[in-house]
């Protein structure tokens, strides 16, 4: 990561936890036994991301002890918040929540994390090849530009998708009446056949999803997208596509005060002892007796494992016995989307005092999504842009210093020449890290839904799967996680 100047801090999320297990109901009861290099509970979690936190807190509320295995030296998984010093922070990973995302908020406020609404007044702005246009996003298209080039595109395809998902059981998309028609293509194929196909629309279409799925529309299977829209709401309200990519009223309308990592960081402190850092789970094995997880400093016994980490992990993990070969060839058909954030740090936003809300959506990269991240008072002015799917993949093999100023000048073609001279510069490529492969969510090609989609959540005897891919609303999401953690936890305890 380039930083000029700022020093990436490796966040603890156990700091200070010892003095929270006190405050745990059922403390004393529910606390993981511990014997030199082995640890033992009821419920063995792998992973301290969104997921494996929730899932652990869950359990330890029911009464019952856990221990969380995560391999790196902090918690949060693909939450990442940065700190900047004096108070500031950036947003490397995960950081917004809105409509129907109910379990993140609800796990927020019962850890007393509070929520504000996400920089959004003024206009946007879209980019084509030098065309710049500035526009309300209160308009029937919301954070879509009403181009008119692109515009009726726009509108014909997103009214379309959302008709489609409606269609799509969000608990098993493969079982959807028209599952095989819609698994053995793309999203690629099916824009080019349903719209006029123009070489603009589908650089707007592939900058959406670059952002969402950190890959191209060629990569995506039109049941996982048409999937993707209906669980982009809760068991009440049905998913739309506008939810995903809206500000107003849509997943990136509020942001967590004090950056999103402080969500995974109090209930890691809440949780204490029971996470346990640098010990990556290299081997499961489960017997009718129990399970045992060998890590890289400890071995953990219990009679449940709940395996929460992405699908593309997982799979890199020794079970024994062997995986069933659904699950098995499962993981291998979810590899992880390739997302780059670039945050430019400025004294302040100086684009808020251009009548401009910071959100840009643009055909022409690296960065072709843009929001303002600056923290809740406005100061620094930080500006983060997503670089995903072929344009992290081109940019992530070039100098970081071509990759500063063609992002730099992105943003100066967005919001002014001020742009260019940012006091700081941060650049982090969630494909290197070791224990994430990618972000922010799994990918899937034609044809993995209809074939391997069963084996997604299934238990297989002891061993259980979470994680935001295995969950039935806002898969790929915050609120996704939590609620996986929420449903391995109900299985676990409903087993033991």
């Amino acid at each position: 990561m380039e930083a000029n100047g700022i020093t990436r801090r490796r966040l603890i999320g156990t700091a200070a936890a010892g003095a929270a297990v006190a405050a745990i109901p059922g403390a004393e009861r529910a606390t993981a036994a511990t014997t030199g290099t082995t640890r033992a509970a009821d419920v063995v979690i792998v992973g301290a991301g969104l997921a494996g936190l929730t899932a652990a807190r869950e359990i330890v509320l029911a009464g019952r002890s856990a221990v969380v295995l995560e391999a790196r030296s902090r918690v949060g998984g693909r939450v990442l918040t940065e700190q900047l010093g004096n108070g500031d922070y950036a947003e490397l990973g995960g950081m917004f929540q809105g409509p129907t995302q109910d379990r993140i908020k609800a796990l927020a406020t019962a850890i007393k994390v509070g929520l504000w609404p996400t920089y959004n007044t003024g206009n946007n702005v879209f980019w084509a090849n030098g065309r710049r246009l500035e526009y309300a996003n209160s308009g029937p298209l919301g954070t879509a530009p009403p181009d008119p080039v692109v515009a009726g595109d726009i509108a014909a395809a997103v009214s379309q998708l959302d008709d489609m998902s409606q269609n799509v059981p969000v608990d098993s998309p493969w079982t959807s009446s028209n599952a095989e028609e819609w698994d053995r293509q793309t999203l690629d194929t099916w824009l080019r056949e349903h719209t006029s196909g123009s070489d603009e629309f589908m650089a707007v279409t592939s900058a959406a999803t670059e952002a969402i799925f950190g890959c191209e529309p060629r990569e995506l299977s039109l049941l996982y997208t048409l999937f993707y829209i209906a669980a982009s709401g809760n068991e009440q309200n049905p998913g739309t596509f506008e939810r995903n990519f809206n500000t107003r009223y849509g997943a990136q309308m509020r942001r967590f005060q004090g950056g999103a990592m402080q969500v995974p960081n109090r209930v890691a402190g809440w949780l204490g002892d029971r996470v346990v850092l640098n010990a990556p789970v290299r081997s499961v094995a489960q017997s009718s007796s129990g399970v045992t997880v060998v890590a890289d400093s400890l071995t953990a016994t219990g009679q449940r494992a709940i395996v929460a980490v992405p699908p593309a992990l997982a799979g890199r993990i020794a079970y024994d016995p062997p995986l069933p070969p659904l699950r098995d060839q499962l993981t291998q058909h979810m590899p992880q989307g390739t997302l780059m954030k670039f945050e430019a740090v400025y004294d302040t936003p100086f684009w808020r005092a251009k009548g401009l809300n910071g959100q840009a959506v643009s055909e022409n990269g690296p960065i072709k999504v843009t929001f303002d991240a600056s923290p809740q008072d406005g100061s620094p002015g930080i500006m983060m842009g997503f670089i995903g799917g072929h344009d992290a993949r081109v940019w992530a093999q070039r100098p970081a210093n071509e990759l500063r100023d063609a992002a730099l000048q992105n943003l100066a073609n967005y919001f002014g020449p001020e742009a260019l001279s940012p006091r700081s510069v941060l650049t982090f490529n969630w494909s290197t890290e070791v224990w994430n492969r990618g972000c922010p969510v799994a990918v899937l090609a034609p044809g993995t839904l209809l074939d391997f989609g069963a084996a997604l959540r299934v238990p297989v005897d002891r061993i259980h799967w979470a994680g935001t891919e295995t969950s039935t609303y806002w898969n790929g999401y915050m609120d996704g996680a939590v609620r996986s953690g929420e449903r391995a936890a109900a299985e676990v305890l409903a087993a033991l």
